[in-house]
């Protein structure tokens, strides 16, 4: 009975596959993105034929896409968040965190726009398709301040160390990307230096001046509940408060 207790009193397990769906897939998403920027068209490797590298990008992007998928279904089932499906595909309309969530959704529909698309890109044409597939590039930055301003872990020093490592990785293909490109397409050049900067400055104010602030969790919209409470029993010693999970989520407003 005990065990029981404790259990439904803890944090829910799928709040768990719900972080764990989404790093997983933010990582996946990451590798993705610098694969297709570093070793894409005539800057892939020598040593790996053109059809290896495009089957490596597509499996990498049906990873992501498998575990956003249980990233979603756990956060709607969950029911802390009171998300919706509606709220996976329409942005900016969930009560919890509603930005970041937005955010979120926002990054789904570019990726599901890449998705349906290379699934009739000989319709399409090379060239229209490309102009939507550009859009999985867009889709990074969006996935990555979600995580930022959604995540309960973000304060964590592992978290954060995982954030700087998909920095590093797209800053470190969008470098190969342009050593190798040399002084042809200055355009894009121009516009890749730009990004190269202004995504990783970004991320590290907002950081500074939001998730790692205390009061983030009230701040960025999260939903409060009031903690079940049993009716006193007489003579009965009181039992120690176990951590729910109101207090997995909000922890991060304590000063």
């Amino acid at each position: 009975m005990t065990g029981a207790v404790l259990l439904a009193s803890g944090p829910s397990p799928l709040w768990y596959a719900t972080r764990a769906g989404g790093t997983v897939s933010l990582v996946l998403l990451t590798a993705t993105v610098a694969l297709g920027i570093a070793a894409a068209g005539r800057y892939a490797p020598v040593r790996l034929g053109r059809f290896e590298v495009s089957a490596l990008h597509r499996n990498l992007s049906l990873l992501s896409l498998a575990f956003l998928g249980l990233h979603i279904v756990t956060a709607i089932s969950d029911g802390y968040a009171h998300l919706t499906w509606p709220t996976a595909f329409v942005p900016f309309v969930a009560s919890y965190r509603p930005l970041w969530v937005g955010l979120g959704a926002v990054a789904l529909d570019l990726l599901l726009a890449v998705a349906l698309t290379s699934a009739v890109r000989g319709r399409l044409g090379r060239r229209r398709w490309k102009a939507v597939h550009w859009l999985a590039y867009a889709a990074w930055p969006v996935a990555l301040f979600h995580a930022a301003g959604t995540g309960t872990d973000t304060r964590l020093s592992p978290q954060l160390a995982l954030y700087a490592a998909c920095l590093l990785t797209v800053v470190a293909a969008v470098w190969w990307r342009l050593v190798r490109a040399g002084t042809r397409a200055t355009p894009v050049r121009r516009w890749a230096t730009a990004a190269l900067l202004l995504v990783p400055a970004t991320l590290v104010a907002f950081l500074a001046a939001g998730p790692l602030q205390p009061g983030w969790a009230h701040r960025a919209g999260g939903t409060t509940q009031a903690p079940a409470t049993a009716p006193a029993t007489p003579h009965q010693s009181p039992t120690p408060k176990q951590p729910t999970q109101q207090d997995e989520h909000e922890e991060d407003d304590a000063e």
